[in-house]
């Protein structure tokens, strides 16, 4: 049997999963068994439980048939069970690296005790960590064992189950489980403590426990707090059929009221209207589980009176709170007077049901997702108003003709942002906007992300350098909806940005003109650029690096790389947007696209029409291939730096592992792959296929179409079917050819 089991319940935590599941089986300690319970979670944490279990036979999974929380999920998991020591894992938490290792040393030095408590810290999700405040009782605690009678300090500690490892035998003999409940973890770590005989401290930070943006289930306001009433009467029950622990009851008593009290005193946790009943009910079973002659706690004496009289001493304790909230809304009054005296006026007005606000790549023009989803919208919902916003009037005349507009800022912008119900967009919209009750905030993304995004930037001050990821995420706050090509797209989003939407499966509005397109598209595009007939188009579209200021950085000599292509084939750059106006076109690019060298297309307004024109893609770290292998055509990955882009900008997978083509590692393999045909090979075309399949699950061409139905106008549409991979589609043979020996 294995030394450990890992009992890990599972509920709507796809994007945590992985990385929990890779804390414990990537242990250096092997003699493990992870049993995972699917507590019938809606997401995809079952199929990525399924996923683990297929290569890693140390994992076995349980798929619940109806969802039954946690206490009764780790329940499901416990017959299954047959390692020498219990180890319950909540699914967005990890362990940190040699946990396990150290954890079986120090059961071997105390000869293997009922329960090991070990220590843990709060990791936030925007990057810090803190360490448990007691871990000092750990490391007082000694070499040896002892009892909770012995050391009673040890009962200070958090009370819960996942900072402890069990006896697997000792919970087996003494029965214990999980109730049902909101504070599952009350009934079962008291009663497991109160009984152990022996007990052992490890200090050291074996766990890492998630502290969720939007707080954990605990944190959230709802009368299901009431919970912790019959959780602790389980407990009293407990010491009523051991008499052998009776002395706990003064302890437990003071507890009770301890938690109770802290539960009423968060502002987030009860409704209101519940609190003088919650109040109440604690009285009561504070005077009714009072051992005689118990004395009371000055602190927890309050729950000897009324509410009223709880509610008064609460008040004078934010005298010195009070004064300063005080300060603090007066300069917020004098702030915001203005526009709250124009939003008093807009916003009682109903909201306009027929008015949607577009808006692209902070205000640039009709561009991108939003764009294809107004082009569907004025087709399927002509009566539906559609309003784009623009940064100033110089814009202006880059817009399609008859697209109505307002100038970000102005009174007429002001005015559409108060009555729209739908706004559409692919980055935020500025703090100024708010999200009104019945409005509906579609957000679009720019692509499937390979780099970190949201708060993965945290951990990566050079890659987040100008940005307020708290404030993007206050933003974020107000989606509704995040559209997503796939489920790989759905869980890093979900990750990346922990707030309150709802993920659409409706693939990305703007690649439906590739999922659709004829080769006559491509050869459009290519006369508007200059592309002298027949020839082959190499599109080379870099992405910026974050371990350089300005993110900037010549990977391919340009010039060289346009003549080796040779006679026949046509060059096309596109550099990442944010480098459009800075230096990186005045050091060579200009000069050589003046020269006839090659085509830079950084200004070109929709770069789907730049992938149509093209045969094949070279790119290094680009959202952009997501994109283009929808066209099955080629893509080569040219990672010369992949370990430094990583380091200093992160990412979610190895791109150099999981390509959709060939990768270089060095010019010099480039031109190899480009001189031999290899790019173009059975290889390069089964990559291609596997990335497709992966990532762009949804994308079948009408993107638009579902955003537009289904979230606009109500209509039910069915989830787009995994995509198939068809044959090659190209160009016509003769733009399919490179220079070849």
């Amino acid at each position: 049997m294995p030394r450990f089991s890992v009992i890990l319940p599972c509920f709507k935590v796809q994007g945590f999963l992985r990385e929990c599941l890779d804390s414990v089986l990537d242990q250096s300690y092997r003699d493990i068994e992870v049993v995972a319970v699917d507590d019938c979670s809606p997401d995809g944490s079952g199929a990525i439980l399924d996923e683990y279990a297929a290569r890693d036979d140390r994992v076995r999974v349980l798929h619940l048939e109806e969802n039954v929380g946690l206490g009764r999920a780790r329940n499901a998991g416990l017959p299954h069970a047959t390692g020498d020591y219990l180890l319950f894992l909540d699914s967005d938490d990890t362990l940190t690296p040699g946990a396990l290792r150290a954890m079986a040393d120090r059961l071997a030095e105390t000869d293997d005790p009922d329960v090991l408590v070990f220590d843990y810290a709060r990791t936030y999700w925007w990057g810090g960590t803190r360490r448990n405040a007691l871990a000092r009782v750990l490391a007082e605690a000694g070499d040896g064992t002892f009892t909770a009678a012995g050391h009673p300090e040890i009962l200070d500690l958090l009370m819960v189950v996942w900072n402890k490892a069990y006896r697997r035998d000792f919970v087996e003999r003494e029965g214990f489980t999980f109730p049902p409940g909101y504070y599952e973890d009350t009934p079962w770590t008291f009663p497991v403590m109160f009984s152990a005989g022996r007990i052992a401290a490890l200090d050291r930070i074996c766990l890492n426990y998630r502290q969720r943006r939007q707080g954990n289930i605990l944190s959230t306001t709802s009368r299901k707090h009431f919970d912790v009433h019959a959780q602790y009467e389980r407990v009293f029950a407990f010491l009523d059929a051991r008499p052998e622990l009776a002395r706990w009851r003064p302890f437990l008593h003071t507890k009770m009221g301890e938690h109770c009290l802290d539960i009423l005193s968060k502002p987030d946790r009860l409704p209101p209207s519940d609190k003088a009943e919650f109040f109440r009910r604690t009285a009561e079973m504070f005077r009714a589980y009072r051992p005689e002659g118990a004395e009371v706690p000055a602190e927890l004496r309050v729950l000897e009176g009324g509410y009223t009289a709880y509610r008064l001493r609460r008040r004078s304790g934010r005298a010195g709170r009070e004064l300063e909230r005080r300060a603090r809304q007066a300069r917020d009054v004098v702030a915001a007077r203005a526009g709250r005296a124009r939003s008093a006026v807009h916003t009682r007005r109903p909201l306009d049901p027929d008015l949607a606000v577009y808006s692209a790549f902070s205000h640039r023009g009709v561009l991108g997702d939003p764009a294809a989803v107004h082009r569907k919208a004025r087709e399927l919902a002509p009566h539906l108003r559609g309003v784009w916003v623009v940064r100033d009037e110089e814009d202006v005349p880059l817009l399609p003709p008859d697209t109505e507009h307002v100038i970000l800022g102005s009174p007429a912008y002001r005015r559409v942002t108060e009555r729209a119900t739908f706004f559409v967009n692919n980055v935020n919209w500025p703090g100024a906007v708010t999200k009104r009750p019945g409005s509906v905030h579609i957000h679009t993304h720019q692509g499937t992300p390979l780099k970190y995004m949201g708060v993965d930037l945290l951990g990566r001050p050079g890659a987040r350098h100008g940005l307020d990821v708290p404030q993007m995420l206050r933003r974020a706050d107000r989606w509704d909806h995040s559209l997503v090509a796939g489920r790989y797209a759905e869980r890093v989003w979900e990750r990346a940005y922990p707030c309150h939407f709802a993920s659409a499966r409706t693939g990305s509005p703007r690649n439906d003109v590739l999922v659709n397109a004829g080769p006559e598209d491509g050869l459009r595009v290519r006369e508007r650029l200059g592309v002298p007939e027949g020839h082959t188009v190499v599109l080379y579209a870099p992405t910026r690096r974050e371990y350089r200021r300005g993110g900037h950085v010549d990977r391919i000599d340009l010039a060289r790389l346009a003549a080796d292509l040779g006679d026949g084939h046509t060059l096309v750059v596109r550099l990442h947007p944010s480098l459009a106006t800075g230096p990186a076109r005045g050091m060579g690019l200009s000069e050589l696209h003046r020269r006839g060298v090659l085509v830079d297309a950084t200004d070109a307004p929709h770069v789907e029409e730049l992938m149509l024109a093209s045969d094949l893609l070279i790119t290094d770290y680009s959202a952009l291939m997501f994109d283009y292998v929808l066209l099955d055509r080629p893509v080569v990955v040219h990672a010369d730096d992949w370990p430094a882009y990583t380091a200093s900008r992160g990412a979610y997978f190895d791109i150099t592992a999981e390509a959709p083509g060939h990768v270089s590692r060095s010019y010099r393999e480039l031109a190899w792959l480009l001189d031999s045909g290899a790019w173009r090979d059975e290889e390069a075309a089964r990559l291609r296929s596997a990335f497709r399949a992966r990532f762009c699950e949804y994308e079948d061409g009408r993107a638009a179409e579902r955003v537009v139905r289904t979230l606009m106008l109500g209509e039910r549409m069915p989830e787009p079917e995994p995509l198939a991979v068809p044959g090659a589609r190209s160009l016509p043979a003769h733009h399919d050819l490179l220079a070849s020996s």
